[in-house]
């Protein structure tokens, strides 16, 4: 099992250090590569993505990846910024489907910005269209414009767009999740107003005859942010487009306590897939040691599961991140009175602990 190791930029490098060593105590044949990628790429390479990074992601069978971006490089030119990398896998790769499960943890009930009654026993999983929309969308630039309120103003344009079997393919995976779930489905449009979202309800409609045991709703995505924070737990499988989906799953990671908590996957055809927590590289704590791992660590127990086949492994992952919480360790970002604040490398060292069946150790107590 051959695993691409990309950790990019800011906390990526240390979160992405406390997954591989998770891994590599679970004792299992993988072979591990690591590669620059992002702003490091750009300054060891002069591009964000270059082509023997690339060239190792489409060899491995997975890709585990931290998290690209600083703030010194948005003078750059677009193609040369660190966040077109993660764009450049997406398209190179064809990973269409993201999936990023919002799970609240009995022990972390108290650390959303939610009520614990709100929030108890949360799970949603959000499956996001991750190759289209107006991230991909062509044409797009900037020109003088010749009409509309202000003709020879310049102006920036971008091109929302999707054709039927992108729509159907995302479908189609997000009503096969469901079924392996509570059989309900939430895709997310704005089809009031925008005609490319008509299509994608309408696309969406059709599709669902082929699965008459799971239930599908059509929601706005104006009332599905609303709903998510008045009553989350109504959601089951929501899927929905690349913009949207990037700022609903943004919106229910807070539901879980931290965006600190929240694993993804992308996914191609072939299930080879990208790992990577959702949160971003968050340049103003680097390297100060008080980053959460565990995202990272879920997502490499995610790649277990989706991509290696090793769904024992990634269960003792995510039990062991059970057991961690359990324990009272907590990272500052889920930190509360009454928990042990611990650092990005002793969380990692707890992880570990509860693995391989050593004591996890607290300032207060052993268990």
């Amino acid at each position: 099992m051959k695993i691409a190791v990309l950790p990019g930029d800011g906390i990526g490098t240390e979160i992405v250090a406390e997954a591989v060593r998770v891994l590599n105590v679970l004792d299992l044949p993988f072979e591990m590569e690591e590669a620059k990628v992002g702003g490091a790429a750009y300054e060891a390479h002069g591009h964000p993505l270059p082509e023997s990074t690339l060239a190792l992601a489409k060899a491995a069978d997975a890709i585990l990846f931290g998290a690209v971006g600083d703030w010194k490089y948005d003078t750059l030119e677009r193609r040369l910024r660190p966040e077109q990398a993660i764009l450049g896998l997406r398209k190179e790769l064809g990973l269409f489907a993201n999936f990023r499960p919002a799970l609240c943890y009995e022990q972390l009930t108290h650390a959303s910005s939610l009520k614990p009654e709100l929030v108890a026993g949360l799970d949603i999983l959000i499956i996001r269209e991750l190759t289209g929309d107006i991230y991909f969308g062509q044409p797009r630039g900037r020109r003088i414009a010749t009409d509309g309120h202000f003709p020879g103003a310049e102006e920036a344009f971008d091109t929302m767009r999707y054709s039927r079997p992108e729509i159907e393919r995302i479908a189609h995976v997000a009503f096969q999740a469901a079924r392996k779930r509570s059989k309900k489905v939430t895709s997310v449009d704005k089809a009031n107003v925008l005609e490319t979202f008509q299509f994608w309800k309408d696309v969406v409609t059709e599709v669902h005859k082929e699965y008459p045991d799971v239930e599908l709703e059509h929601m706005y995505v104006d009332n599905a942010a609303m709903q998510l924070v008045r009553a989350p737990k109504k959601f089951d499988v929501v899927f929905t487009g690349n913009m949207f989906g990037d700022i609903l799953s943004d919106e229910a990671a807070m539901l879980t306590g931290s965006i600190g908590m929240l694993p993804s996957a992308s996914l191609n055809a072939q299930n080879q897939g990208l790992y990577e927590p959702s949160h971003g590289s968050a340049p103003d704590i680097a390297g100060k040691g008080i980053a959460n791992p565990l995202a990272t660590i879920l997502s490499a127990a995610m790649m277990l599961r989706f991509s290696l086949q090793q769904p024992e492994a990634a269960d003792r992952i995510e039990s062991a991140v059970r057991a961690v919480l359990s324990a009272g360790l907590r990272t500052a970002d889920i930190w509360s009175d009454g928990t042990q604040k611990v650092s990005t490398r002793e969380m990692g060292d707890a992880v570990v602990a509860a693995i391989t069946g050593k004591t996890i150790i607290t300032k207060t107590t052993k268990s």
